[in-house]
């Protein structure tokens, strides 16, 4: 297995070669689909339930007699609370493993991340599904330099049944560094032609990822 990181320097590119056992993909592959277990049962289950007892204390709120304005109130604020549990366990499950990674995948889902997070970044994708594991994997590597203001210019999702390739432009070295640290537990490599920049949240080079689908 080839990985190929960034390293210091000018057009920095030097292949590292490692050994990544095929039963530590396996628990890293397991660990993600349990990940999106995990969103899908607080996506499902208690996010649910809870927004389903905000509907019913609307309803009640609205058959509080009007001279039980304390009554009613209390309701009100009952429910305030209900959006506020709502919103943290939503916040969490996204933490977790993002609901649109999981429904619509990777291209959309990076797509929602920047335009949440104000991010000029155009992202490509074929629309093909890759896997809990290399999905996961790329987003939250890209998610973590997105929030810490290493912004590529373009993101391209492409790969088949058997690999998931991401050609990132515009790239810093940091970058390279958060996905070889995603991708190599799952046996993916990653190639870095990065040149050094004077603003580290100004990238200027390339860098693909290659991780082998589930």
């Amino acid at each position: 297995m080839r990985l190929e990181p960034a390293l210091p320097g000018d057009a920095a590119r030097a292949p590292v070669t490692t050994a990544a056992p095929e039963a530590r993909r396996r628990r890293e592959r397991e660990q993600w689909q349990g990940r999106r277990r995990l969103e899908r049962q607080l996506h499902d289950g208690a996010a649910l339930r809870a927004s389903a007892l905000v509907l019913q204390l609307g309803l009640f709120r609205h058959r509080v007699p009007e001279g039980e304005q304390e009554l009613r109130d209390a309701v009100v604020t009952l429910q305030d609370e209900l959006h506020t549990v709502l919103q943290e366990l939503r916040d969490v499950a996204a933490q977790i493993y993002p609901p649109l990674l999981d429904e619509a995948g990777l291209g959309p889902a990076l797509r929602e991340l920047a335009e949440r997070l104000d991010a000029p970044v155009r992202v490509r994708d074929s629309g093909d599904r890759f896997g809990a594991a290399a999905e996961g994997a790329v987003y939250f590597a890209l998610a973590d330099a997105l929030a810490g203001g290493s912004v590529p210019r373009e993101v391209s999702v492409a790969g088949g049944a058997e690999e998931l390739v991401v050609t990132i432009t515009g790239a810093v070295r940091e970058l390279g560094e958060l996905l070889l640290d995603r991708a190599r537990p799952l046996g993916g490599t990653v190639r870095c032609d990065v040149s050094a920049s004077p603003d580290e949240t100004v990238g200027t080079g390339t860098i693909v990822v290659r991780i082998p689908c589930e």
